[in-house]
């Protein structure tokens, strides 16, 4: 059995990476195992350099704390272009020897009704269970579920984005320096 230290303790988190794991390698049996650990960026990250930094020390750190074969940091942060500012989850997988992939969730425009709320110094979940009358909803479907009926959810969106990050792994000769 491989294992999988993901740097966050988020149920949503735990299963994107269980699912995406076990959908690039089915034969392979794996333990995914949730480790909180500090991202070293704010609560709300503001950039996509931000969330990747963010993303890259929990998949680290979550490597360092357990012996696994994999360590993967998620990190959704919000990121300005033009007059817009759009919601992105980053994540980085990391494996035992350090070779790092990459990958991204798409990118949701967040209405500036959120984004008040957020200029105000909530965290966009937060934002989220007041606009939308919830209770922790960055443990449920998110703004990604929210914004589209379920049509996509946090869950779905980090499943593709840890799937794109594997993609290093999958196809190691093409990343190879």
């Amino acid at each position: 059995m491989k294992k999988v230290a993901v740097g966050s303790r988020n149920p949503v988190k735990i299963q994107a990476v269980k699912t995406a794991f076990e959908k690039v390698w089915p034969d392979e049996k794996w333990e995914v195992v949730g480790i909180e650990v500090s991202s070293s960026v704010s609560n709300q990250p503001m950039s996509d350099k931000e969330s990747i930094k963010g993303a890259r020390n929990r998949a680290k750190r979550a490597l360092k704390k357990i012996k696994a074969d994999f360590g993967v940091g998620i990190e959704g942060g919000l990121h300005k272009i033009g007059k817009n500012w759009f919601d992105c989850g980053w994540l980085i997988v990391i494996d035992s020897s350090k070779k790092e992939g990459i990958g991204s969730t798409i990118r949701a425009h967040t209405p500036a009704k959120m984004m008040k709320h957020i200029f105000d110094g909530k965290e966009l979940g937060e934002a989220c269970d007041i606009i939308f009358n919830r209770k922790n909803v960055k443990q449920a479907e998110g703004q990604f579920g929210l914004l589209t009926n379920k049509h996509i959810t946090r869950t779905s969106g980090y499943i593709d984005g840890v799937t794109i990050a594997l993609a290093r792994f999958i196809h190691p000769e093409l990343y190879e320096d």
